[in-house]
């Protein structure tokens, strides 16, 4: 994949913790639907409404906690590539949650959100995801309408705006609590290939710091 920028944030406390656990949650959607200004806004502190043209994956590193544990999340953003139709399969690759966000002033966003939810199941059978409506600030009427795609697939669903917040906080701690409870419970086989080799380098790291520690104490023995 093309070379990414990262942005680093810390939780709402300010204070840097020692990071236990890891999710990633990635958005999906068409182009200019608002998923890096979702993004942004849940981060950031001010919102700049202005579209920046952007070819390389953006990764948005945040750091939180949940049910009293530190996590660090990484959101992915697609960054154009959704221009193309499809994301490159490393975009799915461990990803434990999805955004899924459609632009209520254009109907076709709404419409390729099958497109898009067949891709996601393709790579990612069983991961959570949530859809987004957003820009209700264009009509808060919308809000009175029934949207049958998340119905259908039983998914959460959200009307949120970038503009003004609505819903934005609260539909991705969502996000990040159900990618920690999949990451948690899953039983996907690659997930669980993934755990083991995690915990066999964590245990090797353990080991080769003893060693090294015993012969330091050996070698000092010696003189």
């Amino acid at each position: 994949m093309a070379a990414s920028d990262v942005v680093n944030h810390e939780d709402e406390t300010g204070e840097k913790k020692n990071t236990d656990r890891s999710v990633k949650v990635i958005c999906l959607g068409d182009s200019a639907v608002g998923k890096s200004k979702l993004v942004e806004r849940f981060l950031m502190d001010g919102y700049k409404p202005q579209q920046l043209s952007t070819y390389a994956l953006t990764l948005f590193q945040y750091k939180t906690l949940v049910d009293g544990t530190d996590v660090r999340v990484d959101f992915w953003d697609t960054a154009g590539q959704e221009r193309f139709s499809s994301m490159h399969p490393s975009y799915y690759h461990q990803a434990h949650s999805c955004l899924l966000v459609f632009d209520i002033t254009r109907k076709v966003t709404y419409k390729n959100l099958a497109k898009w939810y067949k891709e996601l199941r393709d790579y990612r059978e069983n991961i959570p995801c949530i859809v987004i409506a957003n820009k209700i600030d264009v009509d808060y009427n919308v809000t009175q309408k029934s949207f049958n795609f998340p119905k259908k697939h039983g998914l959460p669903f959200y009307f949120v705006s970038a503009s003004d917040g609505t819903n934005v906080v609260k539909a991705f701690k969502e996000a990040i609590a159900l990618a920690v409870q999949y990451k948690e419970n899953s039983t996907d086989f690659v997930d669980e290939v993934l755990r083991e080799l995690e915990n066999f380098d964590d245990l090797n790291l353990n080991q080769d710091g003893f060693d090294s520690d015993k012969k330091s104490s050996d070698e000092e023995g010696k003189t």
